[in-house]
C-alpha cells in the first residue's frame, strides 16, 4: 500500500483533482438545478419508478460517504507526510455536495410541508440554507471564519438526506427515520462544540456531555415542526353518510349540535406513501383546543392516489357545539395536516359539510379507536 502511495503519485493524483476543480468551477451553476431537477424526478417517480429514487438515493449517500470521510483522509496523509487537498478544493467539492443534498431534498420538503403550521418555518430553514450554498463569497466565508456554523450547516444537511433517503431505500417508517437521522445529527453537530474539550477538565466534559443530552431533547421537542418527507396528503373529506362499495363520501349538512348526534361524522382521508412502506397514522380531534379522541390508523405505500380510508364518529360530547379540529400525525408526532369545522345552533355560524373531497387530504387505513374511559362506538374502514 506504501509503494502504491508515494508522494510522487499523490502529488500528481492532487493535481489531476485540482485541475478537474478548476474545469468544473465555470460550470457549477448547473448543478443546483441538476439536483432540484432530480429530487423532483424522485419525488413524483418513486411509486412508479421505485428503482429511480432508489438509485438516486444511493448516489447522494456515496457522495456523503466521501464527504465524510474527507477529515479521515486528510489526516491519514498529514501523519505519513503526504501532501493534503488545499482547503479551497476540499470546500468547493462539500459546496457541491451540500448543494446536491440541499436541492435534492428541497421538494420533499416543500411538497410535505403543511404550510398552516410551524413547519412552515423549517420549510423556510431548508429553502434559506438552499440559498447560501449558491452564494459563493457568504458560503465560504461560513466556511473559513464560522466553522462552528458550518459544522452545524453540515449536521442538518446530513439530517435531511437521512430524513428523504431511509423511507424510499430500506422503507424504515416516518418515525424510524426521523429518530435515526436526528441521532445522527446530533453526532454530526457535536465537533461544534468540541472547543469545550481543549482543557481536559471534568467539569468540561460534564458540559460537553450536558449539551449533547440538550441537543438530543431540543431535536426530538422540534420534531413536530419537521414535515414527513415521505409522506403526504392527497384528499379529505367531512361528510354526512358514505357509499362502501364506492368508496366515497355522501350527502350535505349543516353541522349543528342536533345533526350530528343524529347522523355522525365521517371523514374520509387519503395519503400517498413509497411502495412498500408501512406506516401507523392518528386522527387527533380536538374540541374548543381540548384533545378529545384519538384514532390510529396503518397505512401501506405505493397507491398513487393515496391510500383510503373512512372512519364514523358518533361518540361526540354533551355539548359539541364550538370550534374542532383534527390532526393528521404520524405516530411520532410530525403533522401530515389538519381539519377545521365549527359546530353551531347558529346556521350562519355552523360549518356546512357537503361530502366534497378536497385535494391535499388526510389518512388511509386499518383503524383502531383507542378513546380511554369512553365506549368504543367509532366505526372504521380501511380501503383494501
Amino acid at each position: 500500500m506504501g509503494a502504491l502511495l508515494t508522494p510522487t503519485r499523490i502529488a500528481k493524483g492532487q493535481r489531476v483533482i485540482e485541475n478537474l476543480v478548476e474545469r468544473l468551477k465555470p460550470w457549477s451553476w448547473l448543478w443546483p438545478p441538476m439536483a432540484f431537477m432530480a429530487g423532483l424526478s424522485s419525488f413524483f417517480l418513486v411509486d412508479r419508478q421505485q428503482w429511480l429514487g432508489a438509485a438516486l438515493a444511493l448516489g447522494l449517500l456515496f457522495a456523503w460517504a466521501l464527504l465524510l470521510s474527507e477529515g479521515v483522509i486528510t489526516r491519514w496523509l498529514s501523519h505519513r507526510g503526504h501532501p493534503t487537498p488545499p482547503r479551497g478544493v476540499t470546500t468547493f467539492i462539500a459546496q457541491m455536495i451540500h448543494q446536491e443534498t440541499l436541492f435534492f431534498t428541497l421538494p420533499f420538503v416543500l411538497v410535505t410541508t403543511v404550510w398552516n403550521s410551524g413547519q412552515t418555518l423549517f420549510a423556510i430553514l431548508v429553502a434559506g440554507m438552499a440559498l447560501l450554498s449558491i452564494i459563493d463569497p457568504l458560503y465560504f466565508k461560513v466556511a473559513e471564519r464560522w466553522r462552528s456554523l458550518y459544522f452545524v450547516f453540515h449536521a442538518l444537511c446530513v439530517f435531511l438526506v437521512l430524513l428523504v433517503t431511509l423511507p424510499i431505500m430500506v422503507h424504515l417508517t416516518t418515525g424510524q427515520s426521523l429518530l435515526l437521522a436526528l441521532g445522527i445529527t446530533v453526532l454530526v453537530a457535536l465537533p461544534s462544540f468540541w472547543h469545550l474539550l481543549k482543557q481536559h477538565s471534568l467539569k468540561r466534559w460534564c458540559a460537553f456531555f450536558a449539551l449533547t443530552l440538550v441537543l438530543a431533547y431540543g431535536a426530538w421537542l422540534g420534531r413536530i415542526w419537521v414535515p414527513p418527507a415521505s409522506l403526504w396528503m392527497t384528499s379529505s373529506a367531512l361528510s354526512p353518510a358514505f357509499d362502501v362499495e364506492q368508496r366515497l363520501p355522501q350527502g350535505s349538512m349543516r353541522l349543528t349540535p342536533q345533526a350530528i348526534k343524529e347522523n355522525g361524522l365521517y371523514v374520509y382521508t387519503a395519503i400517498r406513501a413509497p411502495r412498500g412502506l408501512s406506516e401507523t397514522i392518528t386522527h387527533a380531534w380536538h374540541h374548543n383546543g381540548e384533545l378529545m379522541d384519538i384514532v390510529e390508523l396503518n397505512i401501506n405505500g405505493g397507491r398513487e392516489q393515496g391510500y383510503r380510508a373512512w372512519s364514523h364518529k358518533q361518540n361526540f360530547p354533551e355539548d359539541p357545539s364550538g370550534q374542532w379540529r383534527i390532526d393528521i400525525m404520524t405516530g411520532t408526532g410530525q403533522r401530515l395536516g389538519l381539519i377545521r369545522f365549527s359546530v353551531s345552533d347558529n346556521s350562519e355560524q355552523a360549518s356546512l359539510i357537503t361530502g366534497e373531497i378536497s385535494p391535499s387530504g388526510l389518512s388511509g387505513l386499518n383503524l383502531r379507536r383507542f378513546v380511554p374511559g369512553r365506549p368504543n362506538d367509532d366505526e372504521a374502514r380501511p380501503d383494501n
